[in-house]
């Protein structure tokens, strides 16, 4: 079966995680993206560690099917062979500061004068303008200046930053959805968009209903570590063996837990009596179910509470997670044959489609310019006015797969 997006082709100019994350997603989908990197150095995020035999993880990460193409952004040829993909492409992805791409002189108003039907995706820090337009986009102050960190963590420990770059994975995947909306719109009406947003604004609308007390009722939430804002008893528990996720959150699972745990005693406690109540005393409550609970094994309790109707579940590491037999049955992992590293195992897309009946990791993320005769060429450039450009530095191929004469 087709892929949805089969057909789309992408230039991809972003860099480090929010772009690369964007684009992959479309890729996934079956789009043709084109990453473009500088000649030089490549992605920056091929510097960031932990390397496997010299290839970053975190490039690794975020890159797979496309293909992949070494530019010298510094030369003027080198914007002219971008700026004519562009003009060729349906799909244009960055995440350059504000500003850069018009220095370039490859902003969304000249490239579209040039072809009305592009859609064009931009991701920045803060928006394109007012007062902090010029800041750059970097995900831990995003999570700080959107009051996300404000929201997590131990009152104890104060704000916390979330223990995956959430800014950037989550602006990632508003300007996907944003750019697979604008291509639907354009096959009623023939013209592309701009698609923007922010890594302020992508954390901002996952706020949710702790925004909406703010809103609405004015009210300024703190830290609740690992308990629920407005539910109890609901969060973390500790079991004989570590840690357990525990989420009874109707009255109804509310008494089978009590009945579970023997504790029919707490049903007609007034401090107990319904939900406001037990906010009120959650943390005595706490107490009481703790005890009740270091009887016996996190997974032991899991197994008696998901019968019930309970929703309960260990916190796992890791390695628990890619060594769990749900894991392994919904196939959350991938392989993929990586010319260097060989066998290369990847986290799935987590969408399900009919076209991801074989898998949705189809391609290894490219080696910097493992592609660019092949990519330039289907472009319209001779495999020897690419190599004249190769040998004057506006282009690279990588060595050990330049296409023969």
């Amino acid at each position: 079966m087709s892929l949805p997006l089969a057909g789309i082709r992408v230039v991809d100019l972003t860099r480090a995680l929010s772009g690369p994350f964007c684009s992959m997603i479309l890729a996934d989908l079956g789009a043709d993206v084109i990453k473009v990197e500088p000649m030089s150095t490549g992605d920056m995020i091929r510097t960031w560690g932990p390397f496997d035999k010299g290839i970053s993880a975190y490039y690794l990460s975020t890159n797979r099917n496309k293909r992949g193409i070494a530019v010298n952004f510094r030369d003027a040829r080198g914007l002219d062979l971008i700026r004519g993909m562009c003009e060729k492409a349906d799909v244009v992805v960055e995440n350059f500061k504000s500003g850069v791409m018009s220095d370039m002189g490859l902003d969304y108003p000249r490239l579209s004068a040039a072809n009305p039907g592009l859609v064009f995706g931009s991701i920045t820090g803060f928006g394109s303008d007012g007062p902090m337009g010029s800041w750059p986009g970097f995900d831990q102050i995003a999570q700080g200046y959107s009051g996300l960190m404000s929201l997590t963590g131990q009152p104890e420990s104060g704000p916390t930053r979330v223990g995956t770059a959430i800014g950037d994975l989550t602006s990632g995947m508003w300007t996907a959805i944003g750019i697979v909306s604008a291509l639907f719109r354009r096959q009623q009406n023939g013209r592309g968009q701009h698609v923007e947003t922010s890594l302020l604004a992508s954390l901002i609308g996952l706020l949710s209903v702790q925004g909406q007390r703010y809103l609405s009722l004015g009210e300024v939430p703190g830290p609740t570590g690992n308990v629920h804002p407005v539910i109890a008893p609901y969060g973390v528990f500790e079991t004989k063996d570590g840690p357990l996720n525990l989420a009874p959150a109707t009255p109804d699972m509310w008494v089978k837990l009590c009945k579970l745990l023997e504790l029919e005693a707490l049903l007609d406690d007034p401090r107990f009596i319904d939900n406001a109540a037990r906010m009120q005393h959650r943390n005595a409550l706490k107490e009481i179910i703790d005890a009740r609970l270091k009887l016996r094994t996190k997974m032991e309790w899991t197994e008696a509470m998901i019968p019930l109707g309970i929703p309960a579940g260990p916190i796992n590491t890791l390695s628990d997670v890619f060594d769990d037999p749900q894991v392994r049955h919904c196939r959350l992992v991938e392989e993929v044959e990586h010319p260097l590293l060989g066998a290369l195992k990847q986290v799935a897309n987590p969408i399900k489609l009919d076209a991801f009946k074989d898998g949705s990791v189809r391609m290894p993320p490219p080696l910097l310019g493992e592609h660019t005769f092949e990519v330039l060429g289907e472009f319209g450039h001779t495999r020897d006015g690419l190599q004249q450009l190769s040998n004057e530095g506006v282009i690279a191929q990588y060595k050990e797969s330049v296409p023969a004469s």
